[in-house]
Order: C-alpha cells, then sequence, then structure tokens
C-alpha cells in the first residue's frame, strides 16, 4: 500500500520526527510511503531512503502560531501559500495514496486550514479514495474558544475515517487536554506512543555519566542552556554535555564561550537518543519526543516545559509525568542555576528508573490500524 503523511512543523522540530517514525514503520511493514514536510529543513533528522517532498517552508514567527514566516523571514503572501496548496493536491494526484495522514491537523496548524481543507476536499474527489486519518500526540494545546473545539469536530466528521491518538490510555487520555464528545470518541484510536525502539548505548559512550542538557531541535533554549552552564560551575564534579538545536550559530558561540572547564558545547546531534541510556541525569524541556526518549532510558530528569506565550502542552505532560521516581518539574518562571541544581541532586539520588509498563509501540499500532481499514475498503 501508498502512505502518504503530511506535516509542517512550525517551530520545533518534534512534529517532524514523530511524522518520520510513522513513516519508517510504513516503509519496514513494506508499504510506499511520501512524507510531505511544510517546515524548515531539519538536517539532524533522517529521512532515509523515504519519499520526500519538501513544501516552500513556513516556519512562526516565535511563539505566533498565526503569523507564518517564509524561506527569508518574511511574511508568507498569498503567492507563496498558494504555491504550498498546488503542490499539495499535486503530489496527492501523482502519489495517489491508500491512506492520507494529516500530521496534528485539525486538532492544530489553524493558520494553514486552507491548504489541508484544499488537500482534504482533493482526496475526496480521488477516483480512489483513501483512508483519511489525522495523528495527534498525547496531550494538545486546549482549545482556547468552544468554536475551535466545534470546528475541528465538525472537520473530522466530514472528512476523517480515523484520528490516531499517540498515547497509552492507561496513561494519558485525550480528555485530559481536549474536550472528547460521544460522537468525536468513536473516531478515536489508542496507538500507544510512538518511539522508535529504545535506544542501545552510544557505541563511542558519548553521555555516559554525563549530565545531558537538551532543548529539542527548535531555537527556544538559551535560558535552558545558559542556567545549565552557572549550574555546572555549581556542581563542578559533574560532567555536562550541553546539545544546542535551533541553527544560531552566534548562539553556539557565545555557549562555548561561557562553560566552564566541565561542560562540553555542541551543535544538537541525530544520535542523541543513543547517549541517554547511561547518562547520569538529562536536564530537558517536555516535548512529546523527549518525553518519550526518557521513559524508554529510564534516564534521571529534571523537566523544565516551554511554556511561552500560550503554550500548556508541555506542563500537562510534565505534570502527567511528575509522580514518577526520579523526575523532577521545575517551571520556567522558577529557573534558576541553584534551582536547577537542587533538582539535579535529587533526581541523580533516586538513581534510573526501572520499566515504565507504557507501550511504546503506537508507530506499528498505526500502520496496522491504518492499514486494516485500507483493506476494508477495497
Amino acid at each position: 500500500m501508498k502512505a502518504m503523511i503530511v506535516v509542517t512543523h512550525l517551530l520545533g522540530t518534534g512534529h517532524l520526527s514523530r511524522a518520520l517514525t510513522l513513516a519508517h514503520a510504513f516503509d519496514a511493514a513494506g508499504h510506499e510511503v511520501l512524507v510531505v514536510s511544510g517546515g524548515r529543513p531539519a538536517p539532524h533528522l533522517d529521512a532515509g531512503h523515504l519519499g520526500w517532498l519538501q513544501l516552500p517552508p513556513l516556519a512562526s514567527d516565535g511563539v505566533d502560531f498565526a503569523r507564518l514566516l517564509d524561506d527569508h523571514g518574511q511574511a508568507a503572501g498569498a503567492g507563496y501559500l498558494e504555491a504550498r496548496m498546488v503542490a499539495l493536491r499535486h503530489a496527492l494526484t501523482e502519489f495517489a495514496p491508500d491512506i492520507l495522514i494529516t500530521e496534528l491537523y485539525p486538532f492544530g496548524r489553524r493558520a494553514l486550514a486552507g491548504e489541508f481543507l484544499s488537500l482534504l476536499e482533493a482526496a475526496q474527489d480521488q477516483r480512489r479514495r483513501p483512508v483519511v486519518l489525522s495523528s495527534i500526540r498525547d496531550i494538545l494545546a486546549p482549545p482556547s474558544k468552544p468554536a475551535k473545539a466545534q470546528r475541528t469536530e465538525e472537520i473530522v466528521m466530514r472528512y476523517y475515517d480515523a484520528v490516531l491518538v499517540h498515547s497509552d490510555d492507561h496513561a494519558t487520555r485525550l480528555e485530559q487536554s481536549w474536550p472528547v464528545t460521544p460522537a468525536l470518541a468513536e473516531k478515536l484510536r489508542y496507538t500507544g506512543y510512538v518511539a522508535p525502539p529504545a535506544p542501545a548505548p552510544h557505541p563511542q559512550g558519548l553521555g555516559a555519566d554525563e549530565v545531558l542538557v537538551s532543548a529539542g531541535g527548535g531555537a527556544v533554549g538559551g535560558p535552558l542552556y545558559r542556567a545549565a552552564l552557572t549550574a555546572a560551575a555549581l556542581r563542578p564534579a559533574l560532567r555536562w554535555r550541553l546539545l544546542v538545536g535551533g541553527n544560531d550559530p552566534a548562539l553556539l558561540a557565545d555557549l562555548q564561550a561561557q562553560a566552564p572547564a566541565n561542560a562540553a558545547v555542541e551543535p544538537a546531534r541525530p544520535d542523541f537518543r543513543r547517549t541517554l541510556p547511561r547518562a547520569a541525569a538529562s536536564v530537558s524541556m517536555c516535548g512529546y519526543n523527549t518525553a518519550m526518549d526518557l521513559l524508554q532510558a529510564g534516564t534521571p530528569a529534571v523537566l523544565i516545559p516551554f511554556d511561552a506565550g500560550k503554550e500548556v502542552e508541555q506542563g500537562l505532560r510534565a505534570t502527567s509525568l511528575a509522580g514518577l521516581p526520579a523526575i523532577e518539574v521545575l517551571r520556567s518562571g522558577d529557573l534558576t542555576a541553584e534551582a536547577l541544581a537542587g533538582a539535579l541532586d535529587r533526581v541523580l539520588a533516586a538513581g534510573p528508573r526501572r520499566g515504565s509498563g507504557l507501550r511504546f509501540d503506537g508507530a506499528a499500532q498505526s500502520v496496522a490500524i491504518a492499514t486494516d481499514m485500507a483493506k476494508a475498503r477495497i
């Protein structure tokens, strides 16, 4: 079968990372895959030999997700957005998928509703209509108004066969962050968490006995990195490694210049997951993919959820994990070097976690759900 996955990451790269994990699972099961990416290139993520289409890229203006910037950092004009829409419809026609997956939409990416609705209408008009699925993470940004939830449900009911919820429903249900009516509940398919296989330790021993500091692939980690460098000076007996995302050479050089002798500062790396199993601890935000990595590896962790603007998703996720051993949550408003060092002391004392009992086979389960629905349509 043929699966087309459409994703646009606007700030960090977590959405694209999760979409690629799904795509690799379809590929591993013998299906042909096309990933259509509408965000900026993310070279630290590996698409391998997957089918790939890069749309004219967009990014948000910081945490203002309603203001979209083009590849020159200017407000995206009507012609730029139209080119994306045309490319999307053309890809649908040429690839002719059996399965069409939109990542996050219609539960988010409302600023891109025009191109998504154009794609969904085109899918309805296909001679052989694909199975249409929405792919969403465990925790969503709750709708600010009831009308937004109502509009989302209307779109789901009109265009979608099901909604893949990438969560273990014994741990986190969609109701914790989104209003779920009986009609919407019938569309939900809990898949388990979407994560690659648990990482093996790094072959060169990177990360072993180190405090790993990361903030994903976006450009929002400056305060976290700076607090970590000062905390490293307060804990000179520990070895620290800062993995800096966001492709900002000036920030990287500044952090390297400020680093104490016990802290290495380097760009974010594609083998980050393999540095976790033997790490002393992790200091990070609490995006979906980071949380999955930490839960699988059992690494003691200090979580500083991203909460700029009106973002609440990471805070809700961090709160849900705070009851697990060796996990501390530090709100960004409370982030100081001293508070970070204290939280780190506590998770180090608690030691690694052993087995969460949660399901991490969400990618394979998503493939099974999607292909079963497609087969039933043949």
